[in-house]
C-alpha cells in the first residue's frame, strides 16, 4: 500500500519540532556517564561520541530538567545489578514532554522495572490521568513504589503484575480500545510486535506509541540467527516502515527509540 501523507493531528505536527532536537541530541550522545546511563552495554563503537566527551556532559547540563525525586529514584537504580536496563534520563524527558504536548490522560507501560519511566510520565498527567504499567517482576517496583508516593503520584499508576500481553487482552476485552493516548514498549524484545499490534488498538488516532531499543546495541545491523531478540526488534523495525497505520521517526537517543503516530 501507499505509505500515508503526514496527516496527525495539530498538536502532534507541531511537537515534530522538538522531535529534531531530540534526534540532534541522539546524534550526538553516545552512552552517559555510569551515574546517568542505563539500558544494554554499549560496546566501544556504540556511541557516535566518546562517553566522556564535554560536549556531551554539555548536553547534560544544559537539557536535562529532572524532578528530584526522580533523582532519587535514577540513583537508586543505579545501584542495582541491572541498573543499566533503566531508560535513559534525557530519554524519559522526551516521554514527559510528548505526553504533555498531546495532553495524554491514559499511558500504557509495558516493562516498569524500578518504575522511572512510571513516575516520570505519572509527574506530569492530571490528577485523573492514570498510567496502566505492566510487569512480571513486582521486586523491582517495590524499589521505585515509596517514591512514587514521595511524589503525590501513586493514585497515578496503576501497577499490574502479570505478562502484559494478558492485560492489553483484558483491556480490549474491556472496551477500552481506541482510549489510550500514549504507550510505552520496553520490555522483553521477543513479544515487540505482538505488543505493538495491541497497543496500536488501544491507542487512539492521534497518539502516540514510543519503542525502546530498536538498535539492539547495534545488533539489529546484521541480526545472528540465534539472537531472537535482535531478530524480533529488526523484523519490526522493518515493518514499521511500511505501516500504513501510522507515521513514524526513529530517534538515535540511548539504544534508539522509534515514535509511531497513529492515523
Amino acid at each position: 500500500s501507499k505509505m500515508p501523507l503526514l496527516s496527525v493531528p495539530k498538536e502532534v505536527a507541531v511537537g515534530t519540532a522538538m522531535l529534531g532536537v531530540a534526534f540532534a541530541t541522539g546524534m550526538l550522545a553516545g552512552k552517559k556517564y555510569p551515574s546517568l546511563v542505563f539500558g544494554p552495554p554499549k560496546s566501544s563503537t556504540s556511541g557516535m561520541i566518546g562517553k566522556s566527551s564535554p560536549l556531551r556532559q554539555y548536553i547534560l547540563d544544559h537539557s536535562l530538567r529532572e524532578h528530584p525525586i526522580l533523582k532519587k529514584l535514577r540513583l537508586l537504580t543505579a545501584d542495582h545489578p541491572w541498573g543499566r536496563m533503566m531508560v535513559t534520563c534525557e530519554q524519559a524527558q522526551l516521554m514527559a514532554n510528548l505526553v504533555k504536548l498531546i495532553k495524554a490522560k491514559k499511558v500504557l507501560e509495558i516493562g516498569v522495572f524500578t518504575g522511572y519511566n512510571a513516575l516520570n510520565m505519572a509527574l506530569v498527567l492530571p490528577d485523573n490521568g492514570r498510567v496502566i504499567a505492566c510487569d512480571i517482576n513486582e521486586d523491582y517496583a517495590k524499589i521505585g513504589r515509596p517514591l512514587w508516593k514521595e511524589a503525590g503520584v501513586e493514585h497515578k499508576i496503576d501497577l499490574r503484575i502479570k505478562p502484559a500481553i494478558q492485560t492489553l487482552d483484558e483491556l480490549l476485552a474491556s472496551g477500552e480500545a481506541e482510549t489510550f493516548d500514549f504507550a510505552f514498549i520496553d520490555a522483553d524484545k521477543e513479544s515487540y510486535n505482538e505488543y505493538y499490534e495491541k497497543c496500536l488498538r488501544l491507542i487512539r488516532k492521534g497518539g502516540i506509541i514510543a519503542i525502546d531499543n530498536v538498535f539492539w546495541n547495534g545488533k539489529v545491523l546484521k541480526p545472528r540467527k540465534d539472537d531472537l531478540a535482535a531478530q524480533s526488534i529488526h523484523r519490526l523495525n522493518e515493518k514499521l516502515l511500511r505501516d500504513a497505520r501510522i507515521n513514524i521517526s526513529m530517534l538515535p537517543i540511548g539504544d534508539g527509540v522509534t515514535l509511531a503516530f497513529k492515523l
